[in-house]
Protein backbone atom coordinates (compact mmCIF):
# COMPACT_ATOMS: atom_id res chain seq x y z
CA UNK A 1 0.00 0.00 0.00
CA UNK A 2 2.47 2.51 0.70
CA UNK A 3 4.41 1.65 -2.09
CA UNK A 4 1.42 2.76 -4.51
CA UNK A 5 0.76 5.48 -2.23
CA UNK A 6 4.45 6.73 -3.38
CA UNK A 7 3.97 5.84 -6.50
CA UNK A 8 6.53 2.96 -6.33
CA UNK A 9 4.07 0.11 -7.33
CA UNK A 10 6.81 -3.00 -8.37
CA UNK A 11 10.08 -0.78 -7.84
CA UNK A 12 10.59 -3.07 -5.13
CA UNK A 13 10.58 -6.52 -7.30
CA UNK A 14 13.47 -4.37 -9.15
CA UNK A 15 15.64 -3.16 -6.75
CA UNK A 16 15.85 -6.66 -5.20
CA UNK A 17 16.61 -7.87 -9.08
CA UNK A 18 19.18 -5.23 -9.75
CA UNK A 19 21.33 -5.82 -6.08
CA UNK A 20 20.64 -9.72 -6.97
CA UNK A 21 22.42 -8.95 -10.15
CA UNK A 22 25.13 -6.92 -8.75
CA UNK A 23 25.67 -9.93 -5.96
CA UNK A 24 25.81 -12.24 -8.59
CA UNK A 25 28.58 -9.87 -10.72
CA UNK A 26 30.36 -10.04 -8.06
CA UNK A 27 30.23 -13.70 -7.08
CA UNK A 28 31.11 -14.44 -10.77
CA UNK A 29 34.94 -11.64 -10.60
CA UNK A 30 35.69 -13.26 -6.92
CA UNK A 31 35.28 -16.91 -8.09
CA UNK A 32 37.18 -15.97 -11.07
CA UNK A 33 40.17 -14.52 -9.10
CA UNK A 34 39.93 -17.32 -6.84
CA UNK A 35 40.37 -19.50 -9.29
CA UNK A 36 43.28 -18.35 -11.12
CA UNK A 37 45.27 -18.20 -7.57
CA UNK A 38 44.34 -21.76 -6.35
CA UNK A 39 46.76 -23.82 -6.58
CA UNK A 40 45.45 -27.59 -5.74
CA UNK A 41 43.31 -29.21 -7.78
CA UNK A 42 40.50 -29.85 -5.18
CA UNK A 43 40.10 -26.19 -4.52
CA UNK A 44 40.22 -25.53 -8.16
CA UNK A 45 37.29 -28.32 -9.06
CA UNK A 46 35.51 -26.79 -6.25
CA UNK A 47 35.46 -23.15 -6.99
CA UNK A 48 35.06 -24.09 -11.20
CA UNK A 49 31.69 -25.57 -9.75
CA UNK A 50 31.02 -22.71 -7.46
CA UNK A 51 31.60 -20.40 -10.29
CA UNK A 52 29.46 -22.31 -13.25
CA UNK A 53 26.68 -21.59 -10.73
CA UNK A 54 27.10 -18.13 -10.05
CA UNK A 55 27.36 -17.62 -14.25
CA UNK A 56 24.31 -19.91 -14.01
CA UNK A 57 22.67 -17.53 -11.57
CA UNK A 58 23.32 -14.45 -12.99
CA UNK A 59 21.75 -15.83 -16.14
CA UNK A 60 18.22 -16.71 -14.77
CA UNK A 61 18.56 -13.30 -12.72
CA UNK A 62 19.74 -11.58 -16.54
CA UNK A 63 16.60 -13.27 -18.34
CA UNK A 64 13.97 -12.30 -15.28
CA UNK A 65 15.31 -8.57 -15.35
CA UNK A 66 14.81 -8.63 -19.29
CA UNK A 67 11.49 -10.56 -19.14
CA UNK A 68 9.71 -7.92 -16.60
CA UNK A 69 11.25 -4.70 -19.13
CA UNK A 70 13.69 -3.76 -16.08
CA UNK A 71 16.86 -4.58 -17.89
CA UNK A 72 17.83 -3.94 -21.86
CA UNK A 73 21.31 -5.00 -22.02
CA UNK A 74 21.24 -4.09 -26.09
CA UNK A 75 19.45 -1.34 -25.62
CA UNK A 76 20.82 1.78 -24.28
CA UNK A 77 18.23 4.25 -24.57
CA UNK A 78 15.49 2.00 -23.32
CA UNK A 79 18.08 1.03 -20.29
CA UNK A 80 18.51 4.64 -19.53
CA UNK A 81 14.66 5.64 -19.34
CA UNK A 82 14.46 2.70 -16.72
CA UNK A 83 17.55 3.83 -14.87
CA UNK A 84 15.97 7.04 -14.92
CA UNK A 85 12.71 6.28 -13.71
CA UNK A 86 14.20 4.65 -10.72
CA UNK A 87 16.53 7.52 -9.69
CA UNK A 88 12.96 9.55 -9.74
CA UNK A 89 11.48 6.99 -7.47
CA UNK A 90 14.37 7.16 -5.39
CA UNK A 91 14.95 11.24 -5.30
CA UNK A 92 10.90 11.23 -3.96
CA UNK A 93 11.51 8.78 -1.20
CA UNK A 94 14.31 11.07 0.05
CA UNK A 95 12.05 13.83 0.33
Amino acid sequence: MLQKIAGMSGMTDQVIALDFLISSKAAVRNLTFALTESVTPEVRTLLRGQLNDAIQTHKQISQYMIKKGYYHPRDFDKQLKVELKASKAALKLAK
